[in-house]
């Protein structure tokens, strides 16, 4: 299982479906926890009756359905779907309307979808999620990418509320797929996933939600960054040790 889960974390996303269900295949007795360690591209699915898109991921399927975060119908129709409490709802809701102006800002469309369900010790889980097609024929609006993915997977473990303070433990997943096909860098692939955790003990005065979306502005950042160093930068310094520039030449990769 230690070296499935190793083997995972260097895959391509765009192998990763492939990965997973050789691993499946060879490892059947550990399906359970591939399944729900293993994180996969989110693929996208339309509410028929609110009209909007919806991601689909572990966080919200139950046997072979999905559950819309707009309708909270399940797709196709499971009539015993779980679901969350009415005041849980209540907030999922709102967080949905929130994290979409979010996504506007920071990514310039995408699809976005929020999550939320009951943990067993008295706290709740949200799964904020984000998918931005950067490619020509989809949400990209600079025409640089032939094609490009970028999916967010935030999972906030919250713990339950005492004396006005809560835990909040934040785990991010982000997985990038780029292509450009241009004159300066010609056909360029450039794919890979990150990481990372971060946990806080937080004053809930101004509520669950404004805690939440903190922690995954200041996560998103530092995954940003540390994309860029260590994919960008690192293939930037192959490339250029490979076929220096010319001197008094300054080159870069394309940065979009």
């Amino acid at each position: 299982m230690e070296a499935a889960m190793d083997l995972m974390r260097r895959i391509s996303p765009n192998d990763s479906e492939t990965a997973l269900s050789a691993l499946l295949s060879l490892l059947p007795d550990h399906s359970a926890d591939l399944l729900s360690q293993v994180d996969q591209p989110l693929q996208v699915l339309c509410d028929v009756d609110s009209g909007k898109e919806f991601l689909l991921c572990d966080y919200n399927r139950d046997a072979d359905s999905y559950r819309s975060p707009w309708s909270n119908n399940y797709y196709p129709p499971l009539e015993d779907g779980s679901l969350p409490s009415a005041a849980l709802r209540k907030l999922e809701i709102e967080a949905n309307e929130v994290f979409a102006i979010y996504r506007d800002q920071y990514y310039e469309g995408g699809i976005s979808s929020v999550y939320m369900w009951e943990d067993e010790n008295g706290g709740f889980i949200a799964c904020f999620l984000i998918k931005k097609d950067g490619s020509k024929t989809a949400h990209g609006r600079r025409g640089c990418l032939e094609e490009g993915i970028w999916d967010a997977i935030h999972i906030i473990e919250v713990g339950p509320e005492e004396e006005g303070m809560a835990n909040y433990c934040l785990t991010s997943t982000i997985m990038l797929s780029l292509t450009t096909n241009g004159k300066s860098s010609d056909t360029f692939n450039l794919s890979g996933s990150i990481r990372r955790q971060m946990s806080m003990h937080l004053s809930t005065d101004e509520g669950h939600l404004c805690n939440m979306g903190r922690m995954i502005e200041e996560m998103e950042s530092k995954l940003r960054n540390s994309l860029d160093q260590v994919y960008f930068g690192k293939t930037r310094e192959m490339v250029f040790t490979l076929r220096p520039p010319p001197e008094g030449v300054q080159m870069k990769l394309p940065d979009c």
